[in-house]
């Protein structure tokens, strides 16, 4: 990262190229389907998850911590590495203002001076370009607000609610909601989110070190502005042999309104503007930049930057653990769930105890995206099926319940001391694909003990 060509006033156009890769990436992937399913859904109106383009059920919700253990180990290790990158050059709260400031007021309607100057407030008067600023600000906030909505609802149930919003006051509540924070956070609250609120501020400065990436102000070139107390000394620094010329370029870019030259602040989001507004300044006495992205040890101590430390490395080590239980267990997706519940009675001894009979309740689940014939077997030889008597069909997603009645003629064990649980194994299947769509469950089969067949036996006679 510090090798980069950092003396070329370039970050703030290859923040808006990653902005716009995120922009569109973001509204583009809810519409990308793959056999019906989405890269990233999570669905409370089907109760489904999908991931990676694989449908998986409530039930299989276990996946979830692994997203987001990936998710939060990724921030903290781009964190250690690159400072608050994240937030300079990803976080939504940093594009919506950037567009919101740095296009409409400033590029568009003309209500500030220039993007490098973002501590003035807008200019005074012009009361139809901030109401026009507004009405667009509107209008993309809304279109952001269903962009959240469509990783929790499909967008093509999204429209469809959007057609009849009263007959789904939830929904329309949670879009009206988000809409309006948006627009109240963008245009009130600001960068005030990113300062006093947003609690990545403060758990980031843990996360550092002295090999963490960050904009540091050369001291050693341009000189000392502040004491060890932080109370500014002077604007440009005394020493002829200083470079730093007070112009102060680098605080009046800064969004956050901080000043870069006091050192590592908690308030830095790395977008790198300051270095960026620095260079034209030094550029005119031919040096570089006196605010470089570079770490500690390189910048003042002089020694290379390593990368490659115990901190990276126990990052990447739980982000190759967390990504390998997601694919583990992503790979272990059962295409249809199947749950056993045994009804209060134990079993009924029938035909003058020459039989018995255990009742059970399966909820069979299809999860693939068709229809399937399922139907299921026993393990044991001597318990048979009576009910159901034959395959069933389940559509795409379909949930049906089924009372099954297992029956024995047969004596499984004699024992006069209590009714016997034997375990038992039920191998559920489609028909049409048994390979792939097969789960085993165990449950048990009550046989009861001999005193019950005999009395059975003797009310008969």
């Amino acid at each position: 990262m510090a090798n980069c060509d950092i003396n070329n006033p370039v970050h703030r156009k290859k923040r808006y190229i990653t902005f716009a890769i995120i922009t569109v990436v973001s509204l583009v992937l809810p519409f990308i389907r793959v056999n019906g399913n989405h890269f990233f859904l999570l669905n409370f109106s089907t109760k489904q998850l999908n991931l990676l383009f694989t449908s998986f059920d409530m039930q299989e919700l276990y996946l979830m911590p692994f997203v987001l253990i990936l998710l939060f180990l990724g921030i903290f290790f781009m964190t250690t590495l690159g400072g608050r990158v994240w937030c300079g050059w990803s976080c939504p709260q940093t594009i919506f203002r950037t567009i919101y400031r740095d296009l409409l007021q400033t590029k568009l309607l003309n209500l500030r001076r220039n993007t490098n100057n973002k501590q003035t407030n807008t200019k005074k008067g012009r009361y139809f370009q901030k109401t026009v600023a507004i009405t667009i600000w509107f209008i993309l906030a809304f279109v952001a607000a269903s962009n959240f909505i469509w990783y929790f609802l499909p967008p093509e149930t999204y429209f469809k609610f959007l057609q009849h919003p009263m007959d789904h006051t939830v929904f329309l509540g949670f879009l009206a909601g988000i809409t309006l924070f948006l627009i109240y956070d963008v245009i009130m609250l600001k960068e005030n989110f990113c300062i006093y609120i947003c609690p990545y501020a403060r758990v980031q400065s843990v996360m550092f070190d002295e090999n963490t990436i960050l904009p540091i102000y050369s001291e050693k070139r341009g000189g000392k502005i502040y004491d060890e107390h932080g109370i500014k000394l002077w604007s440009k620094p005394p020493a002829p042999e200083d470079d730093c010329t007070g112009c102060e370029a680098c605080v009046r870019v800064c969004p956050t309104h901080i000043d870069i030259r006091k050192g590592m602040q908690l308030e830095c989001i790395n977008c790198l503007e300051c270095a960026d507004a620095c260079v034209p300044i030094m550029a005119k006495f031919g040096k570089k930049s006196l605010i470089q992205w570079t770490s500690e040890n390189e910048e003042e101590h002089e020694i290379k930057t390593k990368y490659v430390r115990f901190k990276t490395i126990a990052y990447g080590v739980a982000l190759t653990i967390a990504l390998a239980g997601l694919i583990l267990m992503g790979s272990m997706k059962e295409h249809m769930l199947l749950n056993i519940n045994r009804t209060s009675r134990l079993y009924k001894v029938k035909n003058e105890g020459k039989s018995v009979e255990n009742i059970y309740t399966f909820l069979f689940q299809n999860t693939d995206s068709k229809e399937h014939r399922y139907y299921f077997e026993v393990n044991n030889k001597d318990i048979k099926i009576i009910r159901p008597k034959k395959p069933f069909i389940l559509k795409a997603r379909e949930k049906i319940r089924k009372v099954v009645i297992l029956k024995t003629t047969k004596t499984l064990i004699k024992t006069n001391k209590k009714d016997t649980p034997i375990p038992i194994v039920i191998k559920a299947y489609a028909t049409d694909d048994k390979k792939d769509i097969t789960v085993f469950r165990n449950t048990v089969f009550f046989y009861p003990r001999q005193s019950v067949i005999e009395k059975k036996r003797r009310e008969s006679e």
